[in-house]
Parts: C-alpha cells; structure tokens; sequence
C-alpha cells in the first residue's frame, strides 16, 4: 500500500500538479485500499477537519498578515538602515549588514519568503554597486533568509509543534540561539570573501547618523521584544503575541509611519488569506495522510527496514536531518513537516529525544532544503524577484548550504545551542 501511494504522488508531482493534489489523491488510494472503498470517508474527512483544529494555527494567518504588512511599508527598511549604519563600514559589511537584516526581519514576520522580498529587494542592488558578485549576493539573500525560519516568531515552528503536541513557546526560544550561530558563521564568511575580493569598504556613518538610525528603528525593532518578551513573560501566549504583532504592524505603519493608506487594506487581505488558504489546506490534508499512515502503521515498518529504531538518539536525530533534507529539495516545507514527522515520531518516542530539540533540527533543515537546489522554494522566489536564470541564483548557494549542515551538526553534539535558554526561560 505504501509503494503504491508513493509512486501516485511522485506521478501527479512530476506531472505538474500542486502539492495538495497528490497528497490527498495518494491518502485517499491508501484509504480505500484499507477501508475496501469509500463507505467511511467521513471519518478520513474529519481527520482533515481536526488538523486545522487547534487554536494554534490561528497564529498563523495572522502572523502572515503581520509580515504583509510590514513588508509593504517602512519597518524593513528602517532595521535595515540601522543595521548598515553600525556595520556597513566594515569590510564586508555590507554582506554582513544583508545577513543581520535577514535575521532582524525573520524575529518580526516568520518568512523566509517575505525575508527574501523585503530585504533582498533594497540590498541586492547596493551589493551590486559595492563589487559583490550577483551569485554571492543571491546565495547571502536566500541562505540567510532561512534565519527566519528559526528566530520567532516561525511558522514552520507553529506547524510542527501542532503536529507533534510540542510546545510552540518552547520551539521559539530554542530557535534564537541557532539562528544567532548561523547568523555568526555567515558573517564570518562574509569577511573572508570581502577580504578575498577585495570588496571596497563603505563610508563610515557618523554617531549623529546611527542614532538617528536607531530612532527609527525603534518602533519596528519593538516586534521581537512583544513576541519573545511577551511570551518569556507569561503576558501571553504564542497565539495572542500573533493578534498583537498584527495590532501593533497596523497602527505602526498606518498610523505612526503613514506608510501605507486604507485602499492597502484591501490588497493585504487578500495576499493574506490566499496564503493562509493554502497553508491550511496543506494542513488538513497532511493530517490526513498522517492519519492513514499511521493507522496503517507504516512509519514502524518503514523505519524497522532502515533500522532508525536502533541507531541510538544521536542516529535517530542524523536520519531525520537527512531525511528533511532531502525532501525539502523537492517539495513544500510545510508538507514535509506534516509528513513526515508523524512517520519518526515513534523513533523519537522510543529514543527519548526531547521534541524541542527535534523541532529545532526539523525546522533548520527544512529551512536549508528551501534553499537548495533542485527546487527549493526560495530559489524561486529569488528567480521571481530578482529576474535572474536558475543556474545563477544556485551557483553561490554550495558554501551557505556547507555551513548550515556545519550548524546542524553542532547542534547535535551540544544541544544545549537550542535548548540553554529554553532551560532558562522554562525552569520550573
């Protein structure tokens, strides 16, 4: 059964069709497979319901709209001046500059897509001007967008801790201290690549100049302090932190900035809710497909054929990062976490292994395989922003790629990289 419905989803997938086509065509074959026909698809049905469920997906639509709307106003713009009038003199920093406003912009919209448009779009040309060739600043833009997908807030994250029953306040502090690793590793090659090149410095901003940066930053750079202080502080939970980032983006950039007018209003709503309608269809048919695996109990025998279940915790945690990887190069994340996660739970369950970890690693490398060629799906929205040819946009990514699999790995061996200020901030 299992062979069967692989090989109809790889099918539909290589023909062209959307990724919620072949996940749902691929469980409902399993389902009819198990059940002998559709007498009982009202039960397959609610499983797809109970999927988008929980309270917490809420967070997610309204962390999308969040990240619109900051998006098409002034807030990245603002943290990304400030971040260039501290660094940008350095030599390479203004690829260092690109790194640390990715990672600024990934603690207030949870995106790496909207991290690619918002900070790629006014870096990339000033990376141009100051002799950083197009494969490099493409490879920087795309690799450290990935960066958002582990500082909270993270919509992988919320996904994942919905999935596996894990605490989504947990998963958004464990995510900081790996996104800072990624962020230094990045920044220090950046430095060695200015150096190589001989990348021109730029000119050194004034003290004058950098304070009036950080008056203007000082609104946008609010975002993490109510998302991570918030939920720190016990104030409110992940979901609520989501309903105020969406208050506060609103008045920010309508009110206070002027940014944007109510006739915007129209057009955020709808990029937002196109987005949340797929995310949550992808959701409820994931759970589905989960479901159907699982009662079918093909995640024991798959990872019996492969032996995980005896490869120990350290063995276990390598097969999920191969695994997400991979998959990640071909398909959606969001999909790849809802597959398969359910299929290494009892791996994980068996071995111990704390789901925080799990979710940490999870996320990294489904954020690396975003980025990965032969189709991931930041490569993509590079090609459709910046107007460059495939091959291009891939031919810097080998060294970023290099690094983050470096970062996974050392979360592995010292774990307390994601999990020192979980402990901190969740002592009991």
């Amino acid at each position: 059964m299992a062979t069967i419905m692989m090989v109809i989803m790889i099918g539909l997938l290589l023909l062209g069709f959307p990724m919620m086509v072949p996940l749902i065509t691929g469980a409902v074959v399993g389902f009819v497979m198990m059940f002998d026909g559709f007498g009982q698809m009202g039960t397959f049905i609610q499983q797809m319901m109970g999927g988008i469920r929980p309270a917490s997906l809420i967070a997610v639509p309204m962390f999308i709209l969040a990240a619109d709307i900051m998006t098409r106003g002034q807030s990245a713009d603002r943290l990304i001046n400030m971040v260039m009038a501290f660094i940008g003199h350095v030599k390479g920093g203004l690829a260092i500059s690109t790194a640390t406003s990715c990672t600024l912009f990934g603690a207030v919209s949870g995106s790496t897509q909207a991290t690619v448009v918002a900070v790629g779009s006014p870096l990339r040309p000033k990376m141009l001007k100051a002799g950083y060739s197009d494969p490099f600043t493409l490879a920087l833009i795309i690799n450290a967008s990935d960066i958002a997908f582990l500082i909270p807030p993270s919509i992988g994250m919320i996904i994942y801790g919905v999935i596996s029953e894990t605490s989504i306040a947990e998963l958004f502090i464990a995510g900081i201290g790996p996104g800072i690793l990624i962020l230094f590793m990045f920044s220090v090659y950046c430095l060695i690549y200015a150096y190589k090149n001989n990348v021109p410095t730029e000119e050194k901003a004034t003290w004058k100049q950098r304070a009036l940066s950080v008056r203007d930053a000082l609104w946008p750079l609010f975002f993490p302090v109510i998302i991570v202080g918030g939920i720190y502080g016990g104030i409110f939970s992940p979901t609520e932190a989501a309903a105020v980032c969406v208050l506060y983006a609103f008045l920010l950039e309508f009110v206070v900035f002027r940014s944007l007018k109510l006739a915007d209003i129209y057009r955020i709503a709808k990029s937002t809710g196109l987005i949340t309608a797929v995310v949550f269809i992808l959701v409820a048919v994931g759970n589905g497909f989960s479901w159907i695996i699982s009662f079918a109990q093909i995640p024991q025998t798959i990872l019996e054929a492969v032996g995980v279940n005896e490869a120990g915790p350290v063995g276990v945690l390598i097969a999920i990062c191969v695994a997400f990887f991979i998959a990640c190069m071909f398909v959606d994340p969001i999909v790849v976490i809802l597959v398969l996660t359910p299929i290494f739970a009892p791996a994980i369950q068996s071995t111990g292994l704390d789901p925080v970890l799990v979710g940490v690693l999870i996320t990294l490398q489904v954020a690396i395989g975003s980025a990965t060629p032969p189709f991931g799906c930041d490569i993509f929205t590079a090609i459709a922003i910046f107007k460059r040819p495939y091959l291009e946009v891939i031919r810097g990514t080998p060294p970023f790629i290099f690094m983050l699999v470096a970062a996974a790995g050392l979360i592995i061996a010292f774990p307390d990289i994601a999990l020192f200020l979980r402990d901190v901030a969740f002592r009991d």
